[in-house]
């Protein structure tokens, strides 16, 4: 098809591409709190900045307090940012209405660019359509592979979750386990509900799912302590994040139970808990990918008119295993931050 006539070729226009290297220098990003400017950090990565007009760009997720699976998606972005000569401005909120306020803050700041999570894509879609009417180029990351395209999105950087919960499952049969719990800490989050129902597609075992409130983190341990005591033949507990499995070996121990502990995500600490036996495997997406690819695809559209995946197919980040046998490797960038 010819990209000229391709819808998202009309709402936006793009300019022509000029690049330069340069020493790395990191922009301010702005906090969730708003419009304060947060303190500037190493990435330990390293690139040539680009001499191409000053861009802003909002990054805007559903992150919950506490959820440091989202300092690396954002180390990821500001790494993108510096290289780009972009200044980032980062927001987020758990609650779906209002993040949407977050995106509408963002089209009235008449940022260049906005990249946004949909973990409930139903209550951004108006508001993303604002953005278009605004002119504005709006991609999606982490969550929402299967809705960015009704939603006319540019371009979109993720895992496909209900391939990764097929995968894990796959992963369940071969340790042998024969019960499992699915942890979900955000109800209602659409990826977070692929991934468990991609765990029972391909889990040969009985699988149950707990919701708990992943805000609230001793309630979080003390809903799983309470579900292991009450059912000891779960053996194993699959959590949907980091720290809701460093959380759920900590209920394994309380209820005396011999089940094991799985999980979607990493962090520098559950880095540790593999190479410790307390975790026996994570699922991989590489958030520091996301974020940096969205932040720089938005750079590369609108100096070069760039299509990640041609504005029709995703940018699949993950999943990739990882446990003790690659784990120390894996475990050099996470110390960093940025795995």
């Amino acid at each position: 098809m010819d990209r000229s006539s391709h819808p998202r070729s009309r709402r936006f226009a793009p300019a022509v591409a000029v690049a330069a290297a340069a020493a790395l220098t990191l922009v301010g990003c702005s906090s969730s709190s708003g419009g304060k400017k947060s303190e500037e950090g190493g990435t330990n990565a390293s690139a040539g900045k680009a001499n191409t007009p000053r861009m802003t760009v909002a990054l805007v997720t559903h992150q919950a307090p506490g959820d440091t699976f989202w300092d690396t998606v954002r180390k990821g972005a500001e790494a993108a940012a510096a290289k780009d000569n972009i200044k980032l401005v980062y927001s987020a909120d758990p609650n779906a209405g209002n993040q949407a306020n977050l995106v509408q803050n963002a089209i009235d700041q008449k940022v260049d660019g906005i990249a946004v999570t949909l973990a409930k894509p139903d209550a951004l879609k108006s508001v993303i359509g604002k953005a278009e009417k605004a002119g504005i180029p709006v991609v999606g990351l982490n969550s929402g592979l299967s809705d960015w395209k009704e939603l006319n999105l540019l371009e979109f950087f993720g895992q496909d979750e209900s391939v990764a919960g097929e995968a894990f499952g796959k992963k369940l049969n071969e340790v042998g386990a024969k019960h499992a719990l699915c942890v979900v800490q955000e109800q209602g989050n659409v990826g977070l509900t692929q991934r468990c129902d991609g765990v029972g597609k391909t889990f040969d075992g009985e699988l149950d799912t707990q919701n708990v409130n992943g805000t609230d983190m001793p309630s979080v341990k003390s809903t799983i302590t309470a579900k292991l005591k009450q059912d000891p033949s779960i053996d194993y507990v699959v959590t949907l994040g980091a720290p809701f499995a460093l959380t759920a070996v900590q209920s394994v121990g309380d209820a005396g139970s011999k089940a094991k502990v799985a999980t979607f995500d990493l962090n520098r600490d559950l880095i540790k808990a593999i190479k410790g036996d307390d975790i026996q495997f994570a699922v991989d997406q590489q958030p520091y990918l996301q974020g940096y690819l969205a932040v720089d695809g938005l750079w590369l559209y609108k100096t070069n008119g760039n299509y990640s995946g041609g504005g029709e197919q995703p940018v699949l980040t993950g999943p990739a295993f990882v446990d003790k046998a690659n784990v120390d490797r894996i475990g050099e960038f996470a110390a960093k931050g940025t795995r």
